[in-house]
């Protein structure tokens, strides 16, 4: 069921969305060559802790994976897509890391990832990392009351496909709310004018991620969380909560 959201708990997923955005920009301050993913997680966890903040990532145990999420961040570096548990790995130069954050503020919930590069930056990331960006804004801007999911879609994947990008299909955006995934699931494919109407209230987070190898399949890592790409091309993965409303769409996860 999508339940939509009162101006008043919009508010409160505000307040969560700028935790979000605050330790999505710490942790990328911190990002540098010789820097462990695991150290990373403490400087998120430190944010957390700051605001008075949960973990909405930390123990969380989706139906497809074996155990719980060991941490507040996913860490996916290079050929990882998503979900990338922290570990000791020290990043290199020339890396290209994705960083998933989840923060819960007085029992509602704000998500949002980066992608970026650590050290000196290959071009072709730099394309890939622009024109996942340039898919979310593309979504956000088609997120407006009257349009379909639909339309939210199209507007992401069109971006995607004209660069020549793969798109995990099985795995996009969401409702968000007073739990981490909520209804409506967010593809980032999708046909004009179809879907679910777009209502003021509704939160929803937007998440293109794109394969710079240009196909569809992902494989699965043994520890059932990260997603790979199996040729080992490399991944970008950018995300934002927003909300729907009159004004037009709000980014909830912004400093």
């Amino acid at each position: 069921m999508v339940e939509l959201k009162t101006d008043a708990e919009l508010a409160v997923m505000r307040e969560a969305g700028r935790v979000v955005a605050q330790a999505l920009a710490a942790v990328r301050a911190e990002a540098a060559v010789g820097v462990s993913l695991w150290e990373l997680d403490e400087v998120a966890a430190g944010v957390l802790a700051a605001a008075g903040a949960k973990s909405s990532f930390q123990h969380y145990h989706p139906h497809f994976a074996p155990t719980p999420f060991p941490a507040v961040i996913c860490a996916s570096v290079n050929d990882v897509i998503v979900h990338g548990i922290p570990s000791d790995y020290r990043l290199r130069d020339g890396d290209l890391v994705s960083i998933d954050f989840g923060a819960c503020v007085d029992g509602f919930h704000g998500d949002a990832a980066v992608s970026f590069p650590v050290g000196t930056p290959r071009p072709a990331d730099l394309t890939l990392i622009a024109e996942t960006q340039a898919a979310l804004d593309a979504g956000i801007a088609a997120a407006v009351v009257g349009a379909r999911l639909g339309d939210v879609g199209h507007a992401i994947g069109r971006i995607g496909r004209s660069a020549g990008y793969g798109i995990p299909a099985d795995f996009g955006g969401h409702g968000v709310g007073r739990a981490m995934h909520e209804d409506p699931s967010v593809p980032n494919e999708g046909r004009p004018g179809r879907g679910l109407p777009l209502r003021p209230g509704l939160v929803i987070a937007l998440e293109p991620m794109f394969m710079a190898g240009g196909r569809d399949r992902y494989v699965t890592d043994p520890d059932g969380w990260a997603l790979r790409t199996p040729d080992g091309s490399r991944a970008a993965h950018i995300e934002h909560t927003i909300a729907v409303t009159e004004a037009g769409p709000v980014v909830l996860t912004a400093l």
